[in-house]
């Protein structure tokens, strides 16, 4: 992987003037395409962050660093991880719907890379998102998961590269009664395509096993006509007994 740019800039990025084409995901990447790139290598970010234990919220935006990711311009998120390897571990990376309405909504889908000692990639994933409805928001949104298993990684970076900037991600729609903090205004039925976006909310953090039942009851694509959906998975999913309770 390489980082494509001329050079370091201590300057904050600027903010982008709103624009007036009325459609969120490109005045999005307006906005990023108005910043100001900050590092030409990995050995350049800030890496003082330290992976959360559990799911934590971030804002994918005009407040984080820019980097051109093989030619593709992103926002990212730098985290030091453990620094042993006992076992394998997981990360989880949930996605909330930027926007008020389903058919202007768009996600941040994640892709990460893992870093040795020397800021040298080791691998690099474009995250899989899959939607579950929970009962509230945290528990609500596009999920995807990566794990973690070379005992040479060191760092990692979150951004979106260009592949999963031109994606999508499925989307099947239920009422929402069956989310008490449902952030996003809803149609009772259907199904749709999620485009993604180069900014939005972020959670990332190890995978617990609270939200390992989330993982294991997601959609990840158009079900078959005898699955039931996401209707008929919250009903599999919350029976009692399948995992042990976390958080």
């Amino acid at each position: 992987m390489a980082l494509l740019l001329g050079g370091c800039s201590s300057a904050p990025a600027p903010k982008a003037q709103a624009t007036q084409s009325g459609d969120p995901v490109v005045d999005a990447r307006a906005a990023l395409a108005a910043a100001t790139p900050c590092c030409n290598r990995f050995a350049d970010f800030d890496f003082k962050q330290d992976l959360p234990p559990k799911p934590k919220r971030f804002a994918i935006g005009p407040d984080l660093p820019v980097a051109d990711f093989n030619g593709s311009r992103s926002w990212f998120l730098a985290f030091s991880l453990p620094q042993k390897l006992d076992e394998p571990y997981q990360v989880l990376v949930k996605s909330d719907l930027t926007g008020r309405w389903l058919h202007t909504s768009y996600l941040f889908a994640p892709t990460v890379v893992l870093l040795d000692a020397g800021f040298q990639p080791l691998h690099t994933e474009d995250v899989q998102l899959c939607e579950y409805i929970g009962w509230t928001s945290k528990t609500s949104g596009a999920f995807g998961h990566f794990t973690i298993d070379n005992p040479a990684a060191r760092y990692l970076v979150v951004y979106s590269s260009a592949t999963q900037l031109a994606g999508s991600t499925y989307w099947e729609q239920s009422p929402t009664a069956f989310s008490a903090e449902a952030p996003v205004k809803m149609v009772s039925t259907g199904s749709f395509q999620i485009p993604h976006g180069p900014d939005g909310t972020l959670y990332v953090g190890r995978l617990t096993d609270h939200y390992r039942k989330v993982i294991d009851g997601a959609i990840c694509g158009k079900p078959r006509a005898s699955a039931g959906g996401v209707l008929s998975t919250l009903r599999t999913v919350l029976q009692p007994g399948r995992h042990g309770q976390g958080s």
